[in-house]
């Protein structure tokens, strides 16, 4: 490799392990790339906001912002109550409402941590109340929150689109059938733990309190139906969809349930602001990365290294996910997209893999990283929530790992497990 290329991967690797932050450890890597190929410093500025003037990009502080709406107005707290009604007398019963709960959240903010602190900060004491062991009420609300990249709309979607040119409606699709299928696995997880560990059973709810609840939640249930309705619908793009459903979130906190204060507004807003920052920073200076990636050919290289000695397809694909799986572990999940994407796709097509097929394995693996240890931002969640160290809530959180590999494992080698809900013809 030229010492440009050196500079790109072994360099940005080494200031990540020194402890750069990722946007910071790509600029620094890019500019001395470019000091050292006798490149204008200016062009990482004019890749930063060429990469950073993607209407798609719009979406993903506006679907954070929306997350954020929903809790402070109220919603989740709705969702809660109305799958409590549905689900607590089973065994295990209050463990699966964070499951349900979360399903629908997750159609409302697209954001796996948004899903586990809206969902774990109300059920994760109760769940520690009823009898639940402190450390599985808090994995389940990790691994319940971790639907959120894959139900639509989702964040992971909506950047792994850009990154891919991929059509991003056609990529939600692809996500609900391994969304549903992780729900339902978290579902039976929490039948057998309670079951095993002889936690007591909730009353039912009466017919009563089951249509007071659906009452109450009816603006909580109406949101995903008008956003997601509206998408496949070709009323509005993607985009749209996120501006939708921040004015609804923001219309129905403030003047239909009225737990939405104006004063609050402000920190709400910081709150998004400061962590679609963090994302859309990376996805702006990782612009410039890629276009030295695409001229130094490392993603090319690396694909033909790969065609060259892997031979079959399965084996290419189990090694993508553990390698991602094993990045995920110390790397944000958000910049191995950006930044390996290209290399990634030069891979998949290689392979002959379709691409929206391998947008689903990729985003799972996001999916999985975000409650993977030791550094998905759902854990750490966890831990704030329920006061338990790292270590504590890794030791629970295991089998839901081993079903969001099973997962992964039916997405990557079924491909109609994935593209079963594409529209025919495509």
């Amino acid at each position: 490799m030229s010492v440009t290329a050196w500079c790109l991967t072994a360099g940005f690797a080494g200031l990540v392990l020194l402890g750069f932050p990722f946007a910071i450890a790509i600029a620094l890597a890019v500019t001395a790339a470019l000091l050292l190929a006798d490149i204008e410093p200016a062009f990482l500025a004019q890749a930063v906001i060429s990469g950073s003037q993607q209407f798609s990009l719009l979406a993903i502080p506006l679907f954070m912002l929306a997350g954020e709406l929903m809790t402070a107005g109220g919603l989740s707290r709705r969702l809660v109550d109305l799958a409590g009604t549905l689900v607590r007398h089973r065994t295990g019963g209050l463990a699966m409402v964070a499951v349900l709960a979360a399903l629908v959240f997750s159609a409302i903010s697209g954001s796996a941590p948004a899903t586990t602190a809206a969902i774990g900060a109300i059920l994760i004491p109760a769940m520690v109340q009823a009898g639940y062991d402190r450390g599985f009420a808090a994995s389940i609300a990790v691994s319940a929150g971790v639907l959120g990249p894959l139900i639509p709309p989702s964040i992971a979607f909506v950047i792994w689109g850009i990154v891919a040119e991929q059509s991003i409606g056609r990529l939600f699709l692809s996500g609900i059938v391994p969304g549903l299928a992780l729900a339902l696995g978290l579902l039976v997880i929490c039948w057998v733990h309670a079951r095993r560990n002889g936690v007591p059973r909730l009353p039912r709810a009466s017919l009563a309190e089951t249509w007071a609840a659906f009452h109450q939640g009816k603006w909580a249930l109406a949101s995903p139906v008008l956003v997601l309705g509206g998408i496949y619908g070709g009323v509005f793009t993607p985009t749209e969809a996120a501006a939708i459903s921040c004015v609804y979130a923001l219309l129905v906190g403030l003047f239909i349930e009225r737990q939405l204060k104006p004063a609050a507004l402000p920190a709400i807003f910081a709150r998004a602001m400061k962590t679609s920052a963090i994302v859309c920073a990376i996805i702006a200076v990782s612009a410039g990365f890629g276009i030295l990636v695409a001229q130094e050919q490392i993603a090319t290289r690396f694909a033909q290294w790969m065609a060259e000695n892997v031979e079959q397809r399965w084996l290419a694909l189990a090694s993508l996910n553990l390698a991602f799986f094993l990045l995920a572990a110390v790397m944000d999940e958000i910049a191995i997209m950006v930044i390996l994407g290209p290399m990634l796709i030069a891979i998949a097509n290689r392979f002959g893999v379709d691409p929206i097929h391998f947008g689903a394995i990729i985003v799972t693996n996001v999916a999985i990283g975000m409650a993977a240890p030791p550094i998905g931002y759902c854990l750490f969640i966890g831990m704030a929530i329920s006061g338990l160290s790292l270590g504590r809530i890794a030791r629970a959180i295991w089998p839901m790992i081993l079903l969001m590999l099973v997962v992964l494992f039916l997405t990557t080698y079924i491909p109609g497990f994935a593209l079963m809900l594409q529209p025919a013809g495509r």
